[in-house]
C-alpha cells in the first residue's frame, strides 16, 4: 500500500513540475525574442548560456524530473530481474499423468483441470492417473506462468558386465572320450518308451499315465559290451514340441523310431526337422516289425520325401528292423549307435568348472527345487556353486535316474541336482562359478539385463500408445472442428452416454464370456507345453481365455485366492491338492481340476469353455400338414383367413410353435389363434385327420399347396470352435 501511495505522489509532483516548466517557458519566450532582435554584442555572448543554468526554478524542476526518470528505470530493471528469477522451472516428461504434473508444479490437481478448461480435453473422462499429451503439458505450464524443462531419460551408471560365460575351447590334447548322448524321437505310441524299457530292463511305460511319455527322461544304459549310452526319451505327443526341440539340442545322435505298421506321421516329420536344425545324425529304428501288417520298406520309401535316405537306397542313415515288445534285434540297434558314436569321435574336457544343460526342472516336496541335467564339461561334485538362468545353487545332493545318491557326475552323465535357490527353466545353461557372492552377482546382472530389456519394450509401447492417442485426438478435433458448439456438445454427450458404466446384470453376462485359468504342473516342461497349447486358442470371439497364472508345484492357498479373485478355474497336471486346500477351494467356490494325461486336461478345458457359451436353439419337428383349401370366416367386423389342412406326418399341437412354408421358403413363424376339427376346438390333431386353423398374424394369406410345420424349440449346449490340433 505504501508503495502505491508513493507512486501516486511522484506522479502528481511530476505533473506539477511539468506545468510550472511550461508556464515559465511561455514567460521567458518574449525576453529571448528581444535578445535575439537586439544589436548589442553583450547579449550575443549570453546566447551560449542555457536558461536552466541561470534560472534556479527551471534547474530544480529538471533535476526533479531527472530523479524520477532514473528511479523509474531502476524500478523497471529490478522488476524485470525479479520476474526472471521468480519464474519456476518445471521438469516434465512424455507420458506424464495429471497427478505427476501437479506434483512437479507443486500445485493442486484442480489447478491442472482449471488450466485445461476451454480446451479440447474431455475433463469428464480425465482422471488423476490419466496421461497427458505433450501439447497439453505445455499449455498447463504456460498458463501457470512457469518455465518448461523436458527431462531426459536418466542414464544409469553403466554397470559392469558380471555375467558368467562358457570357457574357451579346451586343448584337444586334454580331451578324453565320453559316452554318447542319444535322444529317442518319433510319433506318439510308436514304441519309444517300450524300446527304452528293453534297453534298461525296467518298466517305464507301465508307470506312465495313458501309456504316453509326458516328460523328458534321462537314463544311463550300460550295454553288455561295456559301452555306456545316455538316452533321452522325449514325448511323442503333439503337445510336447518344445521338449523334443530341447532334447535335440543337447544330443549327439537321434534314434528315430517309426512304427512299421503306421509309417511316417506328423511328429515323425517334426522330429526329423528338429534333428536337422540341431545338425545331429540319425539312426532309423523301424519298430513293430513282428506285427502282421508291418511294411519296413514302405517306411524307408516314405522317409525319402524328407531327405532321410537309408543305406539300402545309397544314403548314410542306418536302418535297423526291431521289435521293442519282444526285444528282437535290439543289440543290432545298440551296435549301430555305438558305431556312429565312434565315427563322431566324441570327447570332452572332464577338468575345470562344470558346464551343462537343464533337461527338466520340478519342485519336490522334501527336497525343494530339483533339476535333471546333462553334464557337458567338467566334473560336478557336491558343494559346487552353479548358475542357471536367473537361479543359482550350492549342490547339496546328486542322484541318478534310479534315485541313488552319487558323489560326482562326469560329461555325458544325466544327474539330478538338489540345492537350487529358485527353480531354473528347462533348457537353461548350467555354469559353475567360484563362490556364492559371484553366483549372486551373475544372477543380479541377468535380472538387471532382463529388466532393462523390459523397460525398453515398455517405453516403446508407451510411445506407440501416445502416437495412437494423438492421432485419435487429431481426428476428433477435425471431426468437431467445423460444427457449432451446441451440436459438438450434443455429439460428445451422445458418445459419453454410450460409454456409461455397465449394470450388474450386463457385467455378469460379460464376465460369463471370460474364462480365467490357473495352470500348475509337476515339471517346467509340462507347464511350458500346456501354455504353448493355450497360445493356439483362436476362439476369443466366443469366449475369452485368460491365463492368470502358471507355475510348477502343487496347488497352493495362493492359487485358490487368485482363482477366487478372478472367478477362474485351477487346472493341475500331475500335481496334488492337500485336504486343507480342497476344503478352502470348496468354501470359496473355486473349481480345481486335476489330470494325469495332457489331452484329458485339454478336453476338460474345451468343455469348460463350451459351458461358458450361450446355448443354441434347435427346432425339432412334431408334425407336418399340407393346405388343401383356403377360405375366410367373419369374426365380428373382420374377416379372418382360415386354412383347411390334412396332417401328413406326426401331429399338430396348438400350444407349440408353427411355421408356414411356401416353395421351400419360411414366410411366417409364430403360434395359432385357433385349431378346429369340424366345428370343435381341439388342442391336438393326429396323422390323417383334417382340420382348420388360423394364425396369430391375420395379414398372412394362405395358398393351396403351402405346408404347415409344427415344431418345438430346444436349447442345445454350444461347443467351442477351438481345435488344439490333436
Amino acid at each position: 500500500m505504501n508503495q502505491k501511495i508513493l507512486k501516486l505522489e511522484n506522479l502528481l509532483r511530476f505533473h506539477t513540475v511539468f506545468r510550472q516548466l511550461h508556464s515559465l517557458g511561455q514567460r521567458r519566450l518574449a525576453q529571448w525574442n528581444h535578445v535575439f532582435s537586439s544589436a548589442y554584442p553583450v547579449w550575443t555572448a549570453q546566447l551560449c548560456i542555457r536558461p536552466w543554468q541561470t534560472d534556479p526554478l527551471i534547474g530544480a524542476a529538471l533535476s526533479q524530473y531527472r530523479l524520477l526518470v532514473t528511479k523509474k528505470e531502476e524500478r523497471s530493471r529490478k522488476s524485470q530481474l525479479f520476474s526472471t528469477k521468480s519464474k519456476k522451472e518445471v521438469e516434465v516428461w512424455i507420458g506424464m499423468t495429471v497427478e505427476e504434473l501437479a506434483r512437479a508444479m507443486e500445485k493442486d490437481i484442480d489447478c491442472i483441470y482449471e488450466a485445461l478448461m476451454n480446451t479440447a480435453v474431455d475433463l469428464d473422462s480425465l482422471e488423476a492417473h490419466s496421461r497427458l499429451d505433450e501439447v497439453w503439458i505445455k499449455e498447463v505450464i504456460k498458463k501457470a506462468g512457469m518455465k518448461l524443462k523436458w527431462s531426459k531419460l536418466k542414464q544409469d551408471k553403466v554397470r559392469e558386465n558380471k555375467d558368467a560365460v562358457r570357457r574357451p575351447q579346451a586343448d584337444p590334447a586334454l580331451l578324453t572320450p565320453r559316452s554318447p548322448v542319444v535322444t529317442i524321437m518319433g510319433h506318439v505310441d510308436h514304441g519309444k518308451t517300450t524300446l527304452l524299457d528293453k534297453l534298461r530292463k525296467t518298466q517305464v511305460a507301465a508307470m506312465e499315465a495313458g501309456g504316453i511319455t509326458q516328460h523328458i527322461g534321462a537314463f544311463l544304459v550300460s550295454l553288455p559290451s561295456g559301452e555306456k549310452i545316455t538316452f533321452l526319451d522325449t514325448p511323442g505327443h503333439a503337445a510336447f514340441s518344445a521338449m523334443r526341440a530341447r532334447g535335440a539340442q543337447v544330443t549327439d545322435i537321434v534314434i528315430l523310431v517309426v512304427a512299421a505298421d503306421d509309417g511316417v506321421m506328423k511328429q515323425t516329420v517334426e522330429s526329423i526337422q528338429h534333428a536337422k536344425d540341431a545338425q545331429v545324425p540319425l539312426v532309423l529304428a523301424i519298430n513293430k516289425c513282428d506285427k502282421a501288417g508291418a511294411d519296413p520298406e514302405k517306411v524307408k520309401k516314405e522317409l525319402l520325401a524328407y531327405d532321410v535316405v537309408c543305406e539300402d537306397y545309397g544314403g548314410d542313415v542306418q536302418a535297423v528292423h526291431i521289435s521293442a515288445l519282444t526285444g528282437d534285434n535290439l543289440m543290432a540297434l545298440a551296435e549301430a549307435t555305438v558305431a556312429l558314436a565312434e565315427m563322431l569321435e566324441l570327447k570332452a574336457d572332464s577338468t575345470g568348472p562344470v558346464e551343462g544343460t537343464v533337461i527338466e526342472s520340478f519342485t519336490d516336496k522334501g527336497r525343494g527345487p530339483v533339476t535333471t541335467a546333462i553334464i557337458q564339461r567338467g566334473t560336478l561334485r557336491k558343494g559346487s556353486i552353479l548358475v542357471a538362468g536367473k537361479s543359482w545353487a550350492k549342490v547339496r545332493l546328486m542322484f541318478d535316474e534310479n534315485g541313488k545318491t552319487i558323489h560326482e557326475a562326469c560329461p555325458s552323465m544325466p544327474v539330478g541336482i538338489v540345492g537350487w535357490r529358485d527353480l531354473p527353466s528347462a533348457g537353461d545353461e548350467i555354469l559353475e562359478v567360484e563362490s556364492e557372492p559371484r553366483a549372486r552377482a551373475v544372477v543380479d546382472w541377468r535380472k538387471y539385463e532382463l529388466e532393462q530389456e523390459k523397460n525398453k519394450e515398455d517405453l516403446k509401447i508407451i510411445e506407440e500408445k501416445r502416437k495412437e492417442h494423438q492421432e485419435a485426438h487429431q481426428k476428433a478435433r477435425e471431426k468437431y472442428g467445423n460444427i457449432h458448439w451446441k451440436e459438438r456438445s450434443f455429439l460428445k454427450y451422445q458418445e459419453r452416454k454410450e460409454l456409461k458404466p455397465l449394470k450388474a446384470k450386463e457385467k455378469e453376462e460379460r464376465d460369463s464370456h471370460i474364462l480365467p485359468i490357473i495352470i500348475k504342473g509337476d515339471v517346467d516342461g509340462s507347464v511350458e507345453a500346456i501354455v504353448n497349447i493355450m497360445d493356439t486358442y483362436d476362439a476369443s470371439h466366443e469366449c475369452e481365455l485368460e491365463l492368470v497364472h502358471f507355475g510348477v508345484g502343487d496347488v497352493s492357498e495362493n492359487d485358490v485366492n487368485l482363482a477366487e479373485t478372478f472367478r477362474g478355474v485351477i487346472y493341475g497336471f500331475n500335481v496334488n491338492v492337500g485336504n486343507v486346500i480342497q476344503k478352502s477351494a470348496a468354501k470359496k467356490g473355486v473349481k480345481i481340476k486335476l489330470h494325469k494325461v495332457i489331452y484329458h486336461l485339454i478336453e476338460d478345458l474345451q468343455e469348460e469353455l463350451s459351458s461358458r457359451l450361450p446355448c443354441t436353439v434347435e427346432e425339432h419337428p412334431i408334425g407336418e400338414a399340407s393346405i388343401l383349401a383356403t377360405f375366410s370366416v367373419t369374426e365380428g367386423k373382420k374377416k379372418v383367413p382360415v386354412a383347411g389342412c390334412r396332417v401328413q406326418k406326426g401331429q399338430l399341437e396348438k400350444q407349440k410353435k408353427f411355421k408356414l412354408i411356401r416353395n421351400g421358403d419360411v414366410i411366417w413363424k409364430g403360434s395359432l389363434s385357433s385349431l378346429k376339427h369340424h366345428k370343435d376346438d381341439v388342442s391336438i390333431i393326429k396323422t390323417g385327420m383334417d382340420c382348420g386353423l388360423s394364425l396369430s398374424e391375420e395379414k398372412i394369406q394362405f395358398q393351396v399347396g403351402d405346408e404347415i410345420i409344427c415344431y418345438e424349440e430346444k436349447q442345445v449346449p454350444a461347443k467351442t470352435s477351438w481345435d488344439p490340433g490333436f
